[in-house]
């Protein structure tokens, strides 16, 4: 898979299997994603609903889709990346498409759910949340 925004990292995701059940792994400390642990956190996102628009000023974002199908947008708002303004639009799901995105910040994202039920977003950060250091923007502000 094409990373078309700097520092922007797609790492394909495995999962292990058998009659009991499953075992996704997402990131651990010897993963070249990781730089440190702030928290996890899930997001589910209704039925077609979306979640959007947000931009970190220091908070790297680490997630994946275990449940449901959803489409990330990114759009890279850093003036000083070779990318600036490029604009990356993935479909990410547990079948298919399960892959860990890296998001840096400066990087405006956003989530819209294509499955037929909730989805459910795993989001480990390198730092904890900070109602100050996010900026959301409205849904409108992008398409899609």
């Amino acid at each position: 898979m094409v990373n078309c925004i700097q520092d922007v990292k797609i790492t394909q995701l495995y999962v292990f299997g058998d009659e009991r059940g499953s075992v996704l792994k997402m990131i651990s400390v010897n993963s070249c994603e990781f730089e440190s642990f702030g928290e996890v956190y899930f997001s589910e996102i209704s039925k077609g609903c979306i979640k959007a628009w947000k931009k970190h000023r220091s908070q790297t974002q680490n997630l994946c889709v275990p449940v449901g199908r959803i489409q990330l947008v990114m759009i890279d708002d850093r003036e000083n990346s070779k990318t600036y303004n490029n604009r990356v639009s993935l479909k990410l799901e547990r079948n298919g498409a399960f892959f860990l995105v890296k998001i840096p910040p400066g990087v405006i994202y956003g989530f819209k759910n294509l499955s037929d039920n909730n989805a459910l977003i795993v989001n480990c950060t390198d730092i904890p949340h900070d109602p100050l250091e996010g900026i959301v923007f409205p849904v409108h502000d992008y398409d899609f």
